[in-house]
């Protein structure tokens, strides 16, 4: 299907309401202004290789709406670690404006596209930094000072865990996005989430309309703080899961 651009703001409110959300005018403006920057950007950097409209809005947009519920009403404070072009950090402001929501990325033309897309799309409580996850993890501003951290980024979920538990306050969350078949996965991270300070909690099927993809959302809470050596120095993680 190959949209015309005056189809864009009906198609995007069908398929958010397929979800159980309904946009307010301000809401479908911010959505179509960030999908234009995303192109445009696009041209001239890596940010995506999803660029069709109605991908974007169902693998991006609706993807990161997928957290979005009544049960996450109680978190205030959310940081995106790995967001890349923001996802799926600013959605959900875009959802939640009260939300205050910090995007770390690795990579700094990222975190000035998003600091663009921050001042274009007039998004309130929305901070982009250039950091790496296991420094920025270390700096008092930021550790164990979240409600929930979320990812998208595509790490096994141990060396995920090694990255995002440390910035989350015990009685927090950290919800990784992953793909369907994820059982043996959460299986072989239960012992780094155990010692991060964590406790796997649930693995919450759900799937995009109109589509074939699945998600399992994967919700770890903080039961314990972190111990001073987590994370380990950058690249560790990575090459060496707990």
């Amino acid at each position: 299907m190959n949209l015309k651009q005056d189809d864009y703001e009906f198609y995007l409110q069908e398929q958010f309401q397929k979800i159980g959300i309904s946009l307010s005018e301000l809401q479908v403006f911010q959505f179509l202004s960030y999908y234009e920057l995303l192109i445009e950007k696009n041209k001239v950097m890596n940010l995506t290789a999803i660029t069709e409209f109605e991908d974007v809005v169902q693998k991006h947009f609706i993807d990161s709406a997928l957290l979005f519920s009544e049960e996450t009403q109680s978190f205030h404070t959310v940081i995106d670690v790995g967001t890349g072009a923001g996802f799926p950090g600013i959605p959900l402001n875009i959802l939640r404006p009260d939300l205050e929501v910090l995007l770390l990325d690795s990579l700094n033309k990222r975190v000035l596209f998003l600091k663009e897309v921050i001042v274009q799309l007039k998004l309130q409580n929305v901070t982009a930094i250039h950091a790496r996850a296991e420094e920025a993890a270390c700096d008092s501003k930021y550790r164990e000072k979240f409600d929930l951290c979320v990812s998208r980024a595509v790490a096994n979920l141990s060396s995920l865990s090694e990255y995002c538990l440390p910035f989350v306050h015990r009685g927090g969350y950290f919800v990784s996005y992953k793909s369907s078949s994820v059982e043996q996965e959460c299986s072989d991270a239960k012992k780094a989430i155990y010692l991060l300070g964590g406790t796997m909690q649930d693995i919450r099927k759900v799937s995009i309309p109109d589509t074939d993809i699945e998600r399992s959302l994967v919700f770890i809470k903080k039961e314990r703080g972190t111990p001073a050596k987590y994370p380990r120095k950058a690249g560790i993680p990575a090459k060496n899961p707990l």
